[in-house]
């Protein structure tokens, strides 16, 4: 089946690709250094249409709502007391790219929990979302199953997806996404830079 072409109104939504993740802590995901090369060419094909979410930590496990206190206080190395907030910053190769508009901060593994950012998407008239990112089974897949159910046409740039436990990225890829195969499509970064530059013309 031929993927219908992207809309004028579609965004890339890079997931987290922060040192946090991409450096030796407890939250390291090795397999970010290996897509960051496809996250990085959807990026530069699309620079105005991109946007950078990044996971805020809070000061300390006490800072935290309601069960996240629980989760923090198991992760107390990656609570800023602890941690050096430089970490939060994104990869290097993203940071260069990025501006203080093109950057989502959150606090939960949604970025639609991110404050104003499901206002952002309807005021600019957003209908289609690609995601890029990590982890594949923890923030992209929150933030996937909110756009879903608010309607987007949802694409996953596979090859552009990383996650710390290999087996779970695949049961999110291979098992969970075609269940909602109406809903969600899985693209090769190559296939939507190809669809996203046919688009344009």
């Amino acid at each position: 089946m031929q993927t219908a072409p992207f809309s004028d109104k579609t965004l890339h939504v890079v997931i987290d690709m922060q040192r946090l993740f991409a450096e030796d802590t407890e939250w390291g995901t090795p397999a970010i250094g290996t897509i960051l090369p496809n996250v990085l060419k959807i990026c530069q094909a699309r620079p105005a249409e991109t946007v950078f979410a990044r996971f805020v930590v809070p000061q300390t496990a006490d800072d935290a709502c309601g069960s996240w206190k629980t989760y923090y206080r198991r992760w107390s190395s990656v609570t800023l007391d602890v941690l050096d907030v430089a970490m939060l910053d994104l990869v290097a190769p993203l940071a260069a790219l990025a501006d203080e508009t093109s950057i989502i901060d959150k606090a939960t593994y949604s970025i639609f929990g991110s404050a104003g950012f499901p206002e952002r998407l309807k005021a600019a008239g957003i209908d289609t979302l690609i995601f890029s990112g990590a982890e594949t089974d923890v923030c992209v897949y929150a933030s996937v199953l909110d756009a879903v159910d608010a309607g987007y046409r949802v694409i996953l740039a596979a090859d552009a997806l990383a996650s710390s436990d290999e087996a779970a990225h695949t049961v999110v890829l291979n098992t969970l996404v075609p269940r909602l195969s109406e809903q969600i499509e899985v693209l090769s970064t190559q296939a939507i830079l190809r669809i996203w530059q046919a688009s344009r013309l």
